[in-house]
């Protein structure tokens, strides 16, 4: 039934309404439907009631039906082609159609109703005739060609919907005005004896549209991505640029697109700012509009792997795409990707001892005023708060800042005697990076020692369901997003800032460190969460727990002082 049918009453009279169902709300062309049901009797209203509920129903099926059956931006030439033809064959048939019914003879008998003379009928092929030359010749339609298209397009073995604001309404005119001159031509033949029959008409059918829109396509794609892996995040991102590709291209069914619709994609990217959308002179214009003002202030461009990472937000649908549904290239973005030869002053540093000692000397971790004023020198070692372990944590595990701020106190689990981190996705607001990133970290000696299960216990008794629920998430959906804000203020503050020094160091140096210490790539790639390569991935990754456990003892900064952390351990107790 329609959203929940309600009578209500206006001015004595009943109304019906209803609210539109949620599946069509964004695209129904009301927010309800209310109509008067003419009478103020109420046993009648709720009679008229239930057959307007199941008449409002019809509606709502109906733009159901009309969102499933594609709406087309363009017609292609064979579709052009075709529909010429099959207007040919029409006109042919009504002219065979005219001749089986005769013409009236002067003097013969009357007939039953009204028919042309032969005469009558040649003044109007040649009338015909001259009419849809001077018009095709001279680029000119009038409204009864259009509503003729119409027509047409409405016919069963036709079965096409065009927009009404797509650019291929004059040329399929062009192509009726054509069918309608070759036609005339027969005609005049025929008027002189000649016999030129009319074309079967099962072989002028024009291949309906079985592809959806994309706008349409992609819902689907996002409904089953969140389904399985994607949170709101992740599908927020990838519908705002997929849009964005709309716009600048069009909707159109997905076995149209090219890779020309591709290229002119990334041109306008191309000219786009990086945060091209909080940009003063860009804020609030659509893409296509915001890259040419971009162009004309001669703005920055965004880097090429932001670009890239844009891209790939839209060249995922296509991949999907192709795997559902028949004809749809599925490389439209094959090899539009700049590609940039990595090199070492690209990648980011690592600490060196002495910046990890200036990091680990801060009042955050020797004492400081307040946790807001953790710049100030004080009394306070705040062992209970996310900005003080989550840099101990990764320096010491390799994982990333993400995967270590989403920890719930759940994911500190233990297993044959070994105490690990548990890094997965079984949340509402945790994401990781690739499958490779689900994984187990055995818990390093030295976090342990600094206190890190007393932190644990503390949650567990006080029933926080997050490790650090001091962090909050940033507006984008990351956790990452505010803390790497405040972890580079941090750095500026100890006096080691620069640009290829930021939180990721603390992943190189914590490769470094399984280097010196012997540790394999194979299990540091484990440890970290990085992907296998060649037979290797093919059967697993064959590392247990206690083996990496054993690995992660090795890992040593042996001239990193972090005495300091341990003895305030022993004398203050938990957090």
């Amino acid at each position: 039934m329609s959203g929940h049918p309600r009578l209500y009453r206006r001015n004595a009279t009943y109304y019906h309404r209803a609210a539109v169902p949620v599946d069509i709300k964004d695209t129904y062309p009301k927010s309800e439907e209310t109509f008067s049901l003419k009478t103020k009797d109420y046993r009648v209203a709720l009679r008229l009631v239930r057959e307007a509920a199941v008449r409002v129903d019809r509606l709502f099926d109906q733009h159901r039906r009309e969102l499933v059956e594609p709406v087309l931006n363009e017609l292609t030439q064979d579709q052009l082609s075709a529909i010429q033809e099959a207007y040919f064959v029409h006109l042919l048939e009504e002219d065979d159609d005219i001749r089986a019914l005769g013409f009236y003879e002067e003097g013969g008998d009357i007939p039953e109703f009204p028919l042309q003379s032969f005469e009558e009928y040649q003044e109007d092929i040649e009338s015909w005739g001259r009419s849809y030359r001077y018009q095709f010749a001279r680029g000119q339609s009038d409204v009864i060609w259009e509503d003729e298209a119409k027509e047409v397009l409405s016919w069963k073995n036709i079965g096409l919907k065009l927009s009404s604001r797509s650019n291929s309404w004059k040329p399929l005119v062009r192509e009726l005005q054509k069918a309608a001159i070759r036609a005339s031509d027969v005609r005049a033949k025929r008027q002189q004896g000649e016999v030129i029959e009319t074309p079967s008409s099962e072989q002028t059918s024009v291949e309906t549209i079985s592809h959806p829109l994309l706008s349409i396509a992609l819902e689907e794609w996002i409904d089953e991505r969140t389904r399985t892996s994607w949170n709101e995040k992740t599908a927020k991102e990838h519908r705002i640029w997929i849009s964005h590709f709309l716009d600048v291209v069009g909707d159109k069914p997905i076995d149209q697109y090219r890779k020309s619709d591709a290229r002119g994609f990334k041109s306008v990217l191309l000219k786009l700012p990086a945060n091209w959308s909080k940009h003063r002179k860009l804020k609030g214009l659509k893409l296509q509009k915001a890259a040419d003002v971009a162009g004309q202030c001669e703005l920055n461009p965004m880097s090429d792997s932001n670009l890239n990472k844009l891209l790939g937000f839209v060249a995922a649908f296509w991949n999907w795409a192709a795997a559902n549904y028949d004809n749809v290239q599925s490389d439209l973005f094959k090899g539009l990707k700049i590609k940039r030869q990595k090199r070492a002053k690209d990648e980011r540093d690592p600490f060196s001892i002495p910046e990890l000692q200036k990091v680990f000397l801060a009042p955050l971790y020797t004492g400081c005023k307040s946790l807001h004023f953790w710049r100030e020198r004080g009394t306070l070692v705040p062992k209970d708060a996310g900005n003080f372990w989550v840099p101990l944590i990764c320096l010491f595990s390799g994982a990333r800042m993400g995967e270590v701020i989403q920890l719930y106190e759940t994911d500190i689990c233990e297993e044959d005697g070994v105490q690990f981190f548990d890094i997965n996705d079984e949340g509402n607001d945790k994401r990781l990076k690739n499958s490779n990133s689900k994984r187990k970290i055995p818990i390093h000696h030295a976090l342990i020692e600094m206190g890190l299960m007393d932190l644990v216990e503390a949650r567990r008794v006080g029933k926080e369901k997050r490790l650090f629920p001091d962090l909050d998430i940033g507006n984008d959906g990351y956790y990452s997003s505010p803390f790497s804000k405040f972890f580079n203020r941090f750095l500026t503050e100890v006096g080691i800032k620069r640009n290829k020094l930021t939180f990721h160091s603390f992943r190189h140096t914590f490769e470094d460190a399984c280097r010196e210490c012997d540790v394999s790539k194979e299990v540091m790639d484990a440890l970290q969460g990085h992907g296998e390569e060649g037979m290797s991935a093919r059967y697993g990754r064959g590392h247990t727990l206690r083996k990496l456990n054993e690995a992660m003892q090795k890992i040593d900064y042996p001239t990193l002082d972090l005495s300091h952390l341990k003895k305030r351990h022993e004398e203050n107790g938990r957090p």
